[in-house]
């Protein structure tokens, strides 16, 4: 049985955001990563791997534990991220496909997609609980720790330079990174606490709304706003969700998208993904009324409306066509025709080699 002076579960320490990079004395920062978040328990041969909400997740990457082994102090516990390298950068997408009950397709994916683990912070090592101990300590000795380290895990850059950071933040998203960390050097592990500092990009895209869903816990208020942007053959792809609104917000645009709203999917662009899984959309797309595995006892019902209304949201990142997490509403546009709402509007970074992540 595992016996560790940090034993599971941890929550692990989170970050708030900022949209400038903070900068003086004391500061580390690395490159925010985009993958599951996890903590890895090492005791000799056991292993267990942690999520985010503290869940188990040891069955869904099998491919981790070996070079967790070989890589690690045999009594340590490691905050750190999984992330699935891709000639594109990270594939968030391959990760998605993991949580699966089927372990034989988890193994089938673990050898055509395997991971690695990213290594950011060490809260125990040996009999010694390391929580209490400054960032800049932790750091050196997750350092030394990972000196050897097999090719799957990857100890993560970290730079006291905030022009090195902002090189960082500019260079790497090419990569599929979502920005930068910036942690406190005496900063002690606060579990569960938005401790520590994340900037993200942020840019804005004018988007059909091509339908809505009611919220889960308030009834009759609008929960989130469907995203729909053409490609070049004019063709309404769904991208992505809207749904940063205040009570008050919501109850209004119950008003507002009334007269949009349609009894029949007759003649909408989406009409064919009605009823639809996620994994029977065309090159593993998202389509509106689907469910995933994170969301498979979530109502994602969704009611259609004319695809005429133009909005301004905010976001952070595109992976394979769609918004990467749920985007910010800033306006309407109402002088804009959804026609001209194309992905012709949005900024990509330019590719840049995970290796030169890696190697930083």
């Amino acid at each position: 049985m595992m016996e560790l002076p940090v034993m599971p579960p941890v929550a692990p320490m989170l970050a708030k955001l900022a949209r400038e990079l903070p900068a003086g004395e004391g500061l580390a920062y690395e490159p925010k990563w985009d993958g599951f978040r996890t903590i890895v328990f090492r005791d000799g041969n056991e292993v267990e791997l942690g999520s985010r909400n503290q869940r188990p997740i040891t069955r869904y990457f099998p491919e981790i534990l070996d070079p967790v082994r070989a890589s690690l102090p045999p009594r340590s516990v490691v905050d750190g991220e999984i992330v699935i390298p891709s000639s594109g950068g990270l594939d968030f997408d391959a990760l998605l496909q993991r949580i699966h009950p089927a372990d034989s397709r988890v193994r089938l994916l673990a050898s055509q997609t395997p991971a690695s683990l990213v290594a950011f912070d060490l809260l125990a090592l040996g009999d010694r609980d390391l929580r209490s101990v400054p960032f800049a300590e932790r750091r050196a000795l997750l350092v030394s720790a990972l000196e050897g380290a097999d090719t799957s895990v990857h100890l993560t850059p970290s730079t006291r330079d905030a022009v090195v950071a902002a090189d960082w933040f500019e260079r790497f998203e090419g990569a599929g990174l979502d920005g930068v960390v910036v942690k406190s050097l005496d900063l002690a592990y606060r579990e569960g606490e938005r401790a520590m500092v994340k900037v993200k990009h942020e840019r804005t895209a004018d988007c059909v709304v091509g339908g809505f869903r009611w919220h889960r816990k308030a009834a009759g208020q609008v929960g989130s706003l469907l995203l729909g942007l053409h490609d070049q053959a004019r063709v309404l792809h769904h991208v992505g969700v809207t749904s940063s609104f205040t009570d008050a917000r919501r109850r209004e645009l119950v008003a507002e998208l009334e007269d949009y709203r349609v009894d029949s999917l007759d003649g909408h662009p989406w009409a064919s993904w009605a009823g639809a899984d996620e994994a029977a959309g065309a090159g593993g797309s998202r389509l509106p009324g689907g469910t995933s595995r994170w969301t498979a006892k979530r109502d994602m019902t969704w009611m259609p409306l004319r695809p005429e209304l133009v909005c301004e949201v905010a976001y952070d990142h595109l992976q394979a066509n769609r918004f990467r997490h749920a985007t910010t509403f800033r306006r309407w546009r109402p002088e804009r025709s959804p026609e001209s709402c194309t992905y012709a509007q949005l900024e990509t970074a330019a590719p840049t080699d995970l290796a030169a992540v890696f190697g930083a």
